[in-house]
């Protein structure tokens, strides 16, 4: 479980494809590079890169090696990723850590497109498009992590949302330093998802309307 507040910007330092008996290929090894990695990191740990939640195979002092497998690939901008590439960095939070962001999986929901990008005083309000099935879980005001990075949502319309960075996330990630039309990975609030389906095997959810809350005395005629 992470927080969605970014640690550190690594680098891509080399991009390795694993063997596989498919014809759709398998996966990558990637090794990355950053101060962060100072810290020993064992093998089997965590680490949230773009805040996609991969497994550490190999430490060395400042670099790791993981591997991404081909669900990964299909589902976030990892298959993208060259050497060079800088990527967020963050490590798993420890029990008893101050949740100071949100409650971030590392489980990447879908790949968005950044629209635009504006300045707005210090701060820069970047505007994502997003798949419409995801937008449900969208709410002004909530949590989204982008590309890893815990963020307020301050609009969402039918095609997309808009975030608002302040001059330390500018500085501390990677977000804008990418232009309209990057890829960025994104994960929604997951409690929406969990709301939604627990509350999906109650007919009486599947289905409400002002008439239904007020034939069951929810709301006064």
């Amino acid at each position: 479980m992470f927080t969605g507040l970014v640690e550190d910007v690594g680098r891509v330092e080399r991009v390795e494809a694993l063997p596989s008996a498919s014809t759709s290929g398998g996966g990558r090894r990637l090794t990355l590079s950053g101060r962060l990695l100072d810290e020993e990191l064992p093998v089997g740990a965590s680490l949230a890169v773009d805040g996609v939640c991969l497994t550490v195979t190999n430490w060395q002092k400042g670099r790791v090696t993981a591997e991404v497998g081909p669900e990964t690939i299909a589902r976030t901008t990892h298959g993208e990723l060259r050497v060079g590439a800088t990527v967020n960095l963050e490590r798993p939070m420890r029990l008893g850590d101050r949740l100071g962001g949100h409650m971030v999986a590392g489980h990447v929901d879908a790949v968005g497109k950044i629209e635009a990008v504006k300045p707005r005083g210090a701060a820069i309000d970047v505007s994502v498009g997003a798949p419409p099935e995801l937008l449900r879980y969208i709410v002004e005001k909530g949590s989204i992590a982008i590309d890893g990075i815990s963020l307020t949502v301050n609009r969402v319309d039918s095609k997309g949302f808009e975030v608002s960075i302040i001059p330390h996330t500018q500085t501390a990630t990677t977000l804008t330093k990418k232009g309209a039309g990057a890829r960025v990975n994104l994960e929604v609030d997951l409690i929406g998802k969990y709301v939604e389906k627990l509350l999906g095997g109650y007919p009486l959810a599947r289905g409400v309307t002002i008439e239904v809350l007020k034939e069951n005395g929810f709301v006064d005629e």
